[in-house]
């Protein structure tokens, strides 16, 4: 048995995005590590040059996800001229300038990006070496008085709730996730998604996704295999039935 931190992701809108071409953002509907990686350092207060302690959390983390109410997906079509002395808002309390050539702003900035809206997502999170920091109880005391403004996946993105939702004692993640009671409003058979491993029900989906970041190199990189599929299937299983 180990324990295991529960997150609870609900807000208007949601972006945990995936593998992204050119000016396009897409999105899952489910958060991979890097995103969780990035959460919980923004909560501890780390700076982004802080790659190699942003590495060695996300090598630590095991986690499994129930999809409790996928929301609705939509399309963001942004468009905005930007002159070179325009800020922007960051989440370290002052502005953020820009830099490039006067030719860089000649044009607007076009793009678009994906969101789910009104979803809800829990999160079983464990730490391999558990005793070294930040330790589960670390992260959770970070996560109820975060350093900085916490989001779900862009900085629009504000959590309608307290993220963090106790912790579950449990033999791995999956155990954790399916002791975790469904909300009010959860889909009655949610998707459940986690690392490929042995015993899972053939009915489980395989999705070859990078969800790591190179922390160091600032890009994403690598891939690894989830699998995905009803809470029902689980219960099946478990019943003698081959699904």
């Amino acid at each position: 048995m180990s324990r295991h931190l529960i997150l609870i992701l609900e807000g208007p809108l949601a972006a945990y995005g995936a593998e992204m071409v050119d000016a396009r953002g897409p999105v899952r509907d489910w958060p991979g590590a890097s995103l969780l990686t990035g959460l919980i350092a923004n909560a501890l207060g780390y700076r982004r040059t802080m790659g190699g302690e942003h590495a060695a959390l996300q090598s630590r983390l095991d986690f499994a996800v129930r999809i409790d109410r996928r929301g609705t997906s939509l399309r963001d079509f942004q468009t905005a001229q930007l002159e070179k002395n325009d800020t922007g808002w960051t989440t370290r309390g002052s502005p953020e300038g820009r830099e490039g050539g006067a030719n860089t702003y000649n044009s607007p900035h076009i793009r678009e990006r994906d969101y789910f809206a009104d979803s809800s997502v829990t999160v079983a999170l464990t730490l391999r070496d558990e005793e070294t920091p930040p330790t589960l109880e670390t992260i959770g005391a970070a996560l109820e008085t975060p350093a900085r403004p916490l989001f779900l996946g862009r900085k629009p993105c504000l959590p309608s709730r307290s993220l963090f939702a106790g912790f579950v004692e449990a033999s791995d993640s999956l155990a954790a996730i399916r002791a975790v009671p469904l909300g009010r409003d959860a889909d009655s058979d949610p998707w459940i998604v986690l690392r490929d491993r042995p015993g899972l029900p053939r009915a489980f989906e395989p999705l070859h996704v990078t969800d790591e970041r190179n922390w160091i190199a600032g890009v994403h990189a690598g891939e690894r295999v989830f699998r995905r599929g009803r809470a029902s299937h689980l219960v099946t299983m478990e019943q003698g039935r081959t699904i």
